[in-house]
């Protein structure tokens, strides 16, 4: 009996510390998509190094209270799957965002962002975002943008100067 209490122990501890490391959580009710739908999802999920796990409510609820996010036990009602990801904190707002478009069955609750509890709404604001290649390559463009008007007005006089000269 005292391994079984045990083992739930090292569970929600484990859940607490993927709460507590993690970037970003969002947690999805998947109620209704079929094991393709499922397994496709975490396979897109995967490939940006995103952790996709279904707990029990109540490991999970635990693992929530001892993380200090009890705003999180409101959603944790029904079939619950929760998205980790300690690297990129975009990738699981948009991955499934835009499964979630395409599978109408798949539904998200809320989330962590940072270590502050997120609403549906600012879950989803997050995954308009660009990715973080996305935003770097934006960057560029706005720095580039001047030289490359230096570089264009130049040539323009160059051309003038040619034109008159001829």
């Amino acid at each position: 009996m005292s391994s079984i209490i045990e083992q739930k122990k090292q569970l929600v501890e484990e859940i607490k510390d993927k709460f507590v490391s993690s970037e970003t959580v969002v947690v999805v009710d998947y109620r209704g998509l079929d094991v393709a739908a499922v397994t496709e999802l975490r396979k897109q999920l995967r490939e940006e190094g995103i952790e996709f796990k279904v707990y029990k409510n109540t490991m999970t609820r635990r693992a929530v209270e001892a993380a200090e996010l009890n705003e999180l036990s409101d959603i944790l009602v029904g079939p619950s799957a929760i998205a980790f990801s300690k690297d990129d904190a975009v990738a699981p707002a948009r991955i499934i965002k835009k499964f979630a478009k395409e599978n109408e069955a798949l539904e998200i609750k809320g989330g962590v962002i940072q270590g502050s509890v997120a609403t549906l709404e600012q879950v989803q604001e997050l995954a308009d975002l660009p990715s973080y290649e996305g935003m770097v390559s934006m960057l560029l463009s706005v720095l580039q943008a001047p030289i490359r008007n230096l570089a264009y007005a130049t040539k323009a006089v160059a051309e003038q100067k040619e034109e008159q000269g001829a």
